[in-house]
């Protein structure tokens, strides 16, 4: 069990990775869908998958909390691409700010996400008592820090993960080589459509 915040009774702090790995050195598998393209999601997409308001979007990858690792903005006309890695990780941040979490505290634990494998974070759960938060690996962990006497709450990044993968699925993403739009039916256009044959 790793603490993801400024250390607490249960373990020791997290050594706090280097700086957020620069955009253009991600691995080719950030920005890969289960197709295997290499794409990425504009600011309304991830908006969406994530829960988030557009603003809240902004002012995120402005002060550095979650950048876009595919393509950041280059002024106008230009669009921000983010990564599935980096809706996931928006989704997480919703939700440690809902739970009071500080700023600080999610900092930390997004430079710890970005440092882990990709394949890596579905097994992770994140634990907090809303000053800390602790990165657990296995279910002990997850048990150890409940019998802590504390009220915790905890983020499966696994849960999220899936519910992301399936929110992008019926979103648009853009093609990072062609800058093509890979436009992704929604389950309900078909259901309208299947209506309008039956009528």
């Amino acid at each position: 069990m790793t603490s993801t915040g400024d250390g607490g009774s249960v373990s020791s702090p997290l050594p706090l990775p280097g700086a957020l790995p620069h955009p253009a050195r991600q691995p080719a598998a950030e920005a890969a869908d289960a197709s295997g393209e290499r794409v990425g999601y504009r600011g309304p997409t991830a908006c969406a998958a994530a829960g988030i308001t557009y603003r809240q979007l902004d002012y995120w990858a402005r002060t550095g909390l979650v950048e876009p690792s595919v393509r950041p903005a280059f002024g106008s006309g230009t669009h921000r691409l983010y990564s599935f890695r980096d809706v996931v990780v928006l989704k997480i941040v919703k939700r440690l700010l809902d739970t009071g979490v500080s700023l600080q505290n999610i900092r930390t634990a997004v430079r710890h996400l970005r440092s882990r494998g990709l394949p890596d974070l579905p097994q992770l759960t994140l634990m907090s008592d809303g000053a800390t938060v602790y990165e657990c690996s296995s279910p002990d962990e997850v048990v150890e820090l409940l019998q802590g006497g504390q009220g915790i709450f905890g983020i499966a990044v696994g849960v999220v993960w899936r519910d992301v993968e399936a929110t992008l699925s019926h979103l648009h993403a853009e093609r990072v080589d062609t800058g093509e739009t890979l436009v992704r039916e929604h389950p309900g256009d078909e259901l309208a459509r299947r209506r309008n044959r039956a009528g």
